[in-house]
């Protein structure tokens, strides 16, 4: 009995030590959360969008509005001022206004883009946590037994985190970067094809590098979570257990289990930082 009790010490009531779970078709998954997130604030994503071709247009029109600001306004100034002449800063004047709206507009339509998103990812999250818990409630006991604590846990605060993460972070870059390309690569075209063209051969090579990358941080991602959520049941099941632990004298026993997974987290978190910093711009 006492041999029995002290494997489920060190081993850590309900710990599934078997296989987890691949993340696999990560576009369905993604297309599943942009589903949830249409279905319930439709009319505010749409809006989310517009905010964000209108910040993206801004910044596009800023950049090539130099080029403008140099050949049809500061040089025939400056041209003027050369010959003797009195310079006519009418236009110019004119022109600094104009982009100076349509930046304070990209301003505004950041500010209301980030207001909306945040309202859309805290209502998502909160549907998400109550279905989540709905779900649960559903389950079989052999479902609990064969899960810890800090893994089922883990889906409520690490995986719902993530999910955060996503929606108001990544989903709206994505469409920005996208947007941006396709923008800037109007412009390029218009001004230098030539350069255009080698900047798309380049931009290939980096992306050939980073899906590698991507690949292999993925791998690291999904075990550094993996022993995240172990290391949290084990901590929760000997904290609930401890008068047990000391019952049996198996603090030295808990301590080398507790550093092993704590090494293994850490290993895995290296390598992720790692690597994600490594291959930085």
């Amino acid at each position: 009995m006492a041999e029995e009790k002290a494997k489920e010490i060190k081993m850590g009531r309900g710990r599934s030590f078997g296989p987890k779970p691949k993340v696999e078709n990560p576009g369905k998954i993604l297309g599943r959360v942009l589903g949830e997130v249409l279905k319930n604030y439709f009319f505010r994503f749409i809006l989310v969008i517009v905010c964000i071709i209108i910040s993206v247009y801004s910044n596009n029109r800023g950049i090539v509005f130099r080029e403008t600001l140099i050949d049809d306004y500061i040089m025939p100034i400056r041209n003027a001022a050369a010959a003797g002449q009195t310079p006519d800063y009418s236009g110019l004047w004119g022109a600094i206004l104009k982009m100076a709206a349509i930046y304070a507009v990209g301003v505004v339509a950041v500010y209301l883009q980030g207001k909306i998103m945040i309202y859309i990812t805290q209502g998502t999250l909160k549907k998400l946590r109550v279905d989540l818990f709905t779900k649960m409630e559903k389950l079989p006991v052999k479902y609990f037994d064969s899960h810890s604590h800090g893994d089922i846990m883990s889906v409520y605060t690490n995986d719902i985190d993530t999910l955060r993460q996503m929606i108001s972070q990544s989903m709206p870059q994505l469409l920005q970067a996208g947007l941006t390309i396709a923008m800037t690569l109007y412009s390029m075209i218009v001004i230098s094809p030539a350069l255009t063209g080698v900047t798309i051969i380049m931009t290939a090579l980096m992306l050939i590098v980073t899906g590698v990358v991507a690949g292999r941080s993925g791998k690291n991602f999904i075990m550094q979570q993996k022993q995240l959520g172990a290391l949290n049941g084990f901590i929760e099941e000997m904290m609930e257990g401890q008068r047990v632990v000391k019952v049996f004298n198996h603090e030295k026993i808990n301590m080398e289990e507790f550093d092993r997974l704590n090494t293994d987290l850490y290993s895995s978190a290296k390598k992720q930082t790692s690597m994600l910093i490594s291959w930085a711009p």
